[in-house]
């Protein structure tokens, strides 16, 4: 690439907010700049302001800004920009278009089927990207060697990139697409996204209707087989869908970008930073690649400026801002995923693994039901804080405001509704002191109550809390919000959270840097000298990146590697020819060759490169890529399978043109010590202490700054706190040492801050719990599928926390915890308890829960329990899976376990679990487990599980002391006690207003006429209710019984929708209820009674039947749709999603999961791949959700063509007839049709058209998080 020397480049980040310039001068000096992204009075463009606005400084030429901009002085332009974010944000794309495969025109409405926020009663998704779809009646199907469908010989056989024999089964009728791609022109769409199945392997239709399309006049049209080639229909359709949406966006805006300079910038080299850190040609720049373009310069900058490969420590980047805060991690190499949700669109393409989560400068504080809250609310832009001067809410500017942390005489006077007046110190003060007079008043007002445990808690604390305390409190649990994301980042990867360095940027980080760093044993803070404008520094320093990826299908073996290295070698020669095009010579390019390789019969897909891992003679020419991914499988999940195919399943190659720029160090040097400009009064643990402010640009380098102390730049504050210490490095940049954090003793006695902290603190105890299952387990119903759940229980077996929250074991697991210790047994250190027996607390028997007690010396009994739950896909009975569907007694669904004593004295029982899940082969037509090996190491996975769990929980006991940690369990229960009392108070009240009675009453019938009957007696004074079941139909022969757990989960989940905010979801939820289930009825049934349904319907009929005596919404499809199907060599299970209930305010939402399951669906593609079957369609049933003046959502339509025979078994309910308790033997050629229920609607049809026009909000609101810590959340809430 063409040197610029004697011209000016420029690096430039166009942010939703403010956009922030690097410039590099000619003479080598650089400037930065920081403008409003949006100054319509002033200009028309920031970007081409900035370039004008420094041109014209530094030249002293008048650059008018009426007249397009002279370029002869400019060298080259790099941008990254929010336009692709911002449009998907606000959906304010292209008119899009989509063509799709028959029979899936609702297939990226379904999607996955799971609900993005699980105790949300109003499912609220964003819409698809297109406005209209196109059926195309075209089929390609994937050959099978051993298919014995009888069918028609195809039209022809194909083969795609991957190798894959395809059949064409119906061929694509190009005048039919023809006539209805002219009706969507006349109705004035010219973007059209194409999605056909396994197109990612075999493109000629695709490619034949994108030539079609462009040709009648289609200005944008985007093939999902060249947007991203990867294997799964539903991520490649939404990343196309994307594509087509935001593309043009993409291209107006340059338009516009160029019109501003002379010749549209012809001459000038312009490229744009895409969302996996590499930049690109401006030409080059699409709406897929986009959506991270911002973020990912900060990323490429903290990485090449913080990262040492001398040391080789790795770097946690914290870039903290207004809404939200950027968590990534780098350790030598930018650590990307390739499929990531932003606003509600998975986009299937690499992107920089770039964590969001929503707690920033704006996040707003509340005080609920005595705990202090941070976000996820924000006050955004506008109103903005409370210092603001726009009537805006209290944040965490605010907080840091009221502390002294922000000084307003170094703030720009831009606030107030002019905009001309400096931050409102008396504002904030006078919201904090209506916050602190109302957490005082509950304290003061809320008397000692009973905690669970039997302990006396009450929440008076030793005196009134201060307005500074308040503030205090939200800054450490806004960084203990924080933190979570941190651990998480980088824990599910193997890694010492403590091990790495702080790299801090952005605009409101630098004031919690120290804090957060110490909380997760960090030494070492790192600032840059352009922290307030290192995305557009990262800009220029990044590299232009070129990359190729191709799908595959073959086994890494020795007879594959000639195949292997023939693509490898095409791959490589397109990205160096494509960098040379760009104008890099050989000696600039440099080329990584990546294999996402996974192990045979696992979705666990790992994108390695063999860098570190030279070829040999037993491996392909590229590298070792066995011994890499082997070393790299071991470390994130503890363990390999030596014996199992390794499959590859794309082949990637990234191409690199070295251009980043050099920096150049220009510091100060000097003898004296650094002295303070002034100094203030700071609060910090200890209270006011003098805190001197430093100027950055005075500073001194090599020299040290003690804490506590401020340093302050154009564009952030950095607080040094006491025990740290700060020093200015040789580039000019801040490296802070972090100092232990002075012990501060605490009582018994309630601290409402310290309340906040512990609960995220047992929180991320349940939660690492579930990374090391996670980690060490080898199913994949536990590993992939993530079917499992962790949990902390106090000396009495009550719940205090849970993760993930898997609805159906809410509080489930606390009923087998309290069986065991009501049944005597007497407990040792080295001892551990398998139970899955229903009367023990089970909920059905594949769910094995394992219970661990916590000892301490001084105590003789237990002080603690840890527990965790996994689902086994197998452990005998009379069908594959033990889900049985046509079972009649417990015996038949599996092997039983009540108190076995797993472990003793610290020694596995191996032989005596193992003749345990062989016992069901006792009884008749019954096989013990089918899957020995799988269940032995899911149990140890379990153990060491909560092994981890004891070591943290001992971990929090040595911190604190036994008797402070077992208070504040006792107070977070007794938060979510007084929650769920506030809830039951205020619908009491409004109960008596409208009808004067306490008592409210539902039933509902299941198919086979059992009745499930519930009585509520509230009490108003008390917040209390008894929910009595009598009158429930008695037990049934079938499997529909559901034991008491299932009851108890059901509550406690309608409880928490009810409730409405975010609580502790533990033991509290249910002091103020008091259950009646009548012995022997559906509800608790007898011992051996079988109850694998009742899991999986009954548990909907009992949440729909609680949601109608409150009156809180219509009822849902009320059932899971179990399918499975199988034969002697494959075996696969599903649920199918139908309609959700609508409610006070909206319609039901169609083809969604609801209440007590939330699955994903295996992707259509995925399904042909692996099974025996072919999927004709998956789309909405129209009509089928209830009427009202809110209709209930769709149910959906699944129809499967099996090309073996298999033995099919279906377990659904809401058919008013019997249930089906159906295993049949389906012959070839028959297809099963699945018409799945809608749910109810709400009010009269006389109102449908009088419905109130909801508000559109922005979806970062509503969607604000992201990453790879997010993603696994939903796959553990999608189970």
């Amino acid at each position: 690439m063409a040197e610029t020397k004697g011209k000016f480049d420029f690096a430039i980040d166009r942010g939703g907010t403010f956009t922030d310039v690097f410039a590099r001068l000619p003479d080598g000096r650089e400037r930065v700049l920081k403008l409003l992204s949006r100054d319509p009075q002033n200009y028309k463009d920031a970007p081409t302001e900035g370039i004008r606005r420094v041109l014209e400084k530094e030249t002293g030429r008048p650059f008018p800004r009426d007249q397009p901009v002279d370029t002869s002085l400019i060298g080259w332009i790099r941008m990254g920009t929010t336009v692709a974010t911002n449009a998907l944000l606000e959906r304010e794309g292209e008119r899009t278009a989509l063509l799709v495969t028959l029979g899936f025109k609702d297939l990226l409405h379904i999607g996955t089927q799971a609900r993005p926020k699980l105790f949300d009663l109003e499912v609220a998704v964003p819409e698809v990207l297109y406005e209209e779809v196109i059926e195309v009646d075209e089929r390609v199907v994937l050959r099978q060697d051993d298919c014995q469908l009888a069918r028609k010989d195809p039209k022809r056989i194909v083969t795609g990139s991957t190798r894959d024999s395809l059949e064409v089964w119906r061929e694509l009728d190009l005048e039919r697409v023809e006539k209805d791609l002219r009706g969507v022109l006349s109705r004035g769409i010219t973007s059209l996204a194409v999605l056909l199945l396994h197109s990612y392997t075999w493109s000629d239709h695709e490619k034949a209707v994108g030539a079609l399309a462009r040709r009648l006049g289609f200005t944008q049209v985007s093939l999902s087989s060249e947007v991203m080639p990867m294997v799964r229909a539903v991520p490649r359709g939404y990343t196309v869908c994307a594509d087509a949406y935001l593309t043009p966006k993409i291209h107006q805006y340059l338009k516009g970008f160029t019109s501003g300079f002379k010749g549209g910038l012809k001459d000038v080299d312009v490229l744009f930073m895409q969302s996996d850190g590499g930049l690109t040609p401006m030409e080059q720049f699409c709406g897929s690649r986009a959506v991270l373009s911002g973020p990912a310069g900060g990323v490429v900058g903290y990485a090449i400026t913080s990262y040492s490969q001398m040391e080789k420590k790795p770097v946690i980047g914290f870039d903290m801002g207004g809404t939200s805060t950027d968590v990534s991690r780098y350790a030598g190499q930018y650590e990307h995923v390739f499929e990531a949700t932003t606003a509600g669109v998975t986009l299937q393409a690499p992107q920089l693994d770039i964590n969001t989560v929503a707690a920033g400068g704006g996040s707003r504080l509340f005080f609920r039901s005595g705990m202090f809250v941070v976000g996820p609310e924000s006050a955004g832009a506008h109103p903005g804080p409370a210092c603001y001067r726009k009537g805006g809410p209290l944040t965490v500017t605010d907080a840091n405001l009221a502390l002294g942390r922000l000084l307003p005489s170094f703030f720009p006077k831009i606030f107030g509704p002019r905009e001309n007046e400096p931050l409102s110190l008396e504002e904030t003060m006078k919201h904090f002191h209506h916050l602190t007079q109302e957490i005082n008043l509950f304290l003061s007002s809320n008397r000692p109550q009973v905690s669970t445990n039997g302990a006396n808690h009450s929440h008076n604390t030793t005196s009134e809390m201060s307005m500074e305390e308040v503030a205090m409190g939200f800054i450490r649990v806004a960084n203990e919000a924080m933190c979570r994301p941190i651990r998480a980042l980088t824990q599910a990867k193997g890694h010492d959270t403590s091990q790495h360095v702080l790299a801090c940027f952005g605009g409101a980080g630098g004031q919690h840097a120290c804090a957060i760093a110490r909380a997760l044993g960090m030494k070492t803070v790192f600032i840059h000298k352009y922290s307030g404008v290192l995305s557009a520094y990262g800009l220029a320093l990044a590299d232009v990146v070129e990359e190729v990826q191709e799908p595959c299908s073959l086994q890494y073996e020795q007879h594959s590697f000639s195949a292997l290295d023939q693509r490898v070698v095409q791959l490589k020669k397109r990205c160096h020819d494509t960098l040379c095009a760009r104008g890099f010579t050989s000696g600039q390019i440099t080329t990584e060759v990546f294999l996402h390789l996974r192990y045979k019969g696992t979705d666990c897909a790992l994108m390695v490169t063999a860098s570190g891992y030279p070829s040999n003679t037993q491996t392909c020419q590229a590298g070792d890529f066995r011994s890499a991914f082997t070393t790299r499988y071991l470390k994130e999940f503890g363990f390999t399978i030596p014996d199992r195919a390794i499959m590859v399943d794309d082949i990637r190659v990234r191409g690199c043109g070295k251009s980043g720029i050099k920096s150049v160090y220009n510091t100060k040097m000097g003898h004296k010590q650094a002295k303070p400009v002034t100094m203030t009064k700071c609060y910090f643990e200890e209270g006011y202490l003098d805190t001197g402010v430093y100027l950055w640009e005075e500073l001194p380098c090599g020299h040290s700054i003690q804490g506590p102390a401020i340093i302050i730049d154009k564009n952030s504050t950095i607080l040094v706190e006491p025990c740290c210490e700060a020093r200015l490095t040789e580039g000019g940049d801040v490296t802070m040492t972090v100092g232990s954090d002075p012990h501060c003793a605490l009582g018994t006695e309630l601290n409402t801050v310290q309340l906040s902290i512990f609960s995220h603190r047992f929180m991320s105890i349940a939660e690492q719990m579930g990374r090391v299952l996670q980690r060490t387990s080898i199913s994949t119903n536990i590993k992939e599928r993530l079917d499992f759940s962790c949990a902390v229980f106090g000396p009495d077996g009550g719940l205090v926390s849970n993760a993930p929250h898997i609805p159906v074991h809410l509080g489930a697991m606390q009923e087998t915890v309290q069986y065991q210790i009501r049944s005597g047994n007497k407990l040792k250190e080295g001892d551990v308890i398998l139970s899955n027996h229903p009367c023990a607390g089970g909920s059905h028997l594949p769910d094995l829960t394992v219970i661990t007690p916590v000892f301490r010396k001084e105590v003789s009994t237990p002080v603690f329990f840890v527990a965790s739950r996994g689902h086994h896909a197998d452990i005998g009975g009379i069908t594959p899976g033990s889900m049985p569907p046509h079972s009649t007694s417990l015996q038949q669904e599996g092997a039983v376990f009540t108190s076995f004593k797993l472990v003793t004295g610290g020694v596995f029982q191996e032989e005596a679990v193992t003749e345990a899940l062989m016992a069901p082969a006792l009884y008749p037509d019954s096989s013990g487990t089918r899957n020995l090996h799988d269940n032995l190491s899911d149990l140890r996975a379990q153990v060491a599980a909560n092994q981890r769990g004891i070591q943290l929980v001992g971990e929090l006991i040595d911190s604190y002391g036994l008797a402070v940690v077992q208070a504040y369990m006792g107070y977070i229960q007794s938060n979510a006690e007084l929650a769920v009392r506030d809830m039951l108070r205020d619908f009491a009240r409004r109960r008596r207003q409208q009808t004067g009675s306490l008592v409210v009453e539902s039933e509902d019938f299941m198919d086979d006429g059992t009745a499930i009957r519930l009585q509520v007696q509230i009490s108003e004074e008390e917040g209390s209710a008894v929910f009595d079941f009598t009158g429930t139909g008695t037990e049934v022969w079938g499997n529909c019984n559901a034991p008491r757990a299932i009851t108890l989960s059901a509550l406690i989940y309608c409880l928490r929708c009810m409730v409405g905010q975010d609580i502790p979801l533990n033991q509290g939820c249910l002091a103020p209820i008091k259950v009646i289930i009548p012995p022997g009825s559906i509800l608790q049934p007898s011992q051996n009674a079988a109850v694998v349904g009742g899991n999986v319907l009954t548990s909907q009929r009992v949440v729909d039947v609680i949601f109608r005596a409150f009156e809180v919404c219509a009822a849902s499809q009320g059932c899971m749709n179990n399918i499975s199907f199988g034969n002697e060599s494959i075996g696969y299970y599903e649920t199918v999603a139908g309609g959700a209930g609508a409610g006070p305010g909206w319609n039901g939402r169609s083809g969604v999961h609801s209440h007590m399951t939330n699955t994903r669906i295996t992707d259509p593609e995925i399904l042909e791949k692996r099974y025996p079957v072919i999927l004709e369609q998956f789309s909405l049933r129209p009509g089928s959700g209830g009427a009202g003046k809110y209709s209930g959502g769709d149910g959906v339509v699944r129809k499967l063509l099996f090309r073996n025979t298999v033995v099919l078994s279906v377990l659904t309910e809401r058919r008013s007839t019997r249930p089906y308790g159906l295993q049949v033997c389906l012959p070839l050629q028959d297809m099963f049709c699945l018409y799945t229920p809608g749910g109810g609607g709400y009010g009269g049809e006389e109102d449908a058209d009088r419905r109130p026009q909801t508000k559109r909000r922005r979806l970062n609101e509503s969607f604000p998080e992201r990453g790879s810590v997010f993603e696994y959340r939903m796959a553990q809430e999608g189970v």
